[in-house]
């Protein structure tokens, strides 16, 4: 049985500055960073927020299929590559942390590579550390509220589909979308048909030199970048603490 441990810390959705000081001290205490990249190589936002923190030589790049949904094979075959490198380092290693965007717990490649790793070095710890989400981002840089008195938050990844959004935007309270800047036409028209267009904003590359917070309004149909964010408060007409 292995006496490892495996970190899964959430480093913020871009701007180095939104790690947490438990983030920050969980990544200088493990003996490697694991941080995923895609197959083309580039250096990706996890990657790039970590080297703020630790030094390059202590990073390990790791390849998976991020995004990939429509070729399972290479998807599973990503991560079961990513999982046996990850597996190796555990086995030299006490401590590896694994570097994720946003928080390791929602909609991260993290969750199915401690999956792996349950299979393949049983016995290893796995703990999370939690980050900042793009949604907590982007609500502070808008202005937009999350949530008031008793009204629920729905979050809805869009590559489940336009539909879900849709039905989502039917319902109370906020909602928050991910992901769906390839769908930007169909989120657009999906806001206008549940009259929710007004008052939501979208944002994408929150924290970065290339940061955009739009109106949602002024969405034209025109593609976005994939890790795009969309809020759409809730409809609040009561005056304050008028959902209490």
């Amino acid at each position: 049985m292995s006496s490892s441990r495996l970190i899964g810390v959430g480093v913020g959705p871009g701007d180095p500055e939104l790690v947490t000081v438990k983030g920050v001290n969980a990544l200088r205490a493990a003996d490697v960073v694991v941080v995923p990249v895609m197959d083309t190589g580039e250096r990706g936002r996890a990657e790039a927020t970590v080297l703020h923190y630790v030094p390059e030589e202590k990073v390990v790049r790791v390849v998976f299929a991020l995004n990939e949904r429509s070729d399972r094979g290479r998807r599973e075959a990503a991560w079961d590559a990513a999982g046996e490198r990850v597996a190796q380092l555990l086995g030299t290693h006490g401590a590896v942390a694994f570097a994720t965007i946003g928080d390791p717990n929602v909609y991260s490649t993290f969750t199915y590579l401690a999956q792996t790793i349950g299979e393949l070095v049983p016995g290893t710890v796995v703990e999370t550390v939690p980050g900042i989400t793009a949604m907590q981002d982007l609500a502070a840089r808008s202005g937009a509220v999350l949530t008031e008195g008793t009204e629920p938050l729905t979050l809805v990844p869009v590559t489940a589909g336009a539909a879900v959004l849709k039905d989502a935007l039917a319902g109370p309270g906020t909602v928050v979308a991910y992901k769906f800047g390839r769908q930007a036409g169909e989120v657009a028209e999906a806001l206008r048909e549940t009259g929710r267009l007004d008052d939501a904003v979208w944002g994408s590359a929150l924290g970065l030199p290339e940061e955009s917070v739009r109106p949602a309004a002024e969405l034209d149909g025109s593609p976005l970048p994939y890790l795009s964010t969309l809020i759409a408060p809730a409809r609040r007409d009561g005056g304050r603490g008028g959902k209490l």
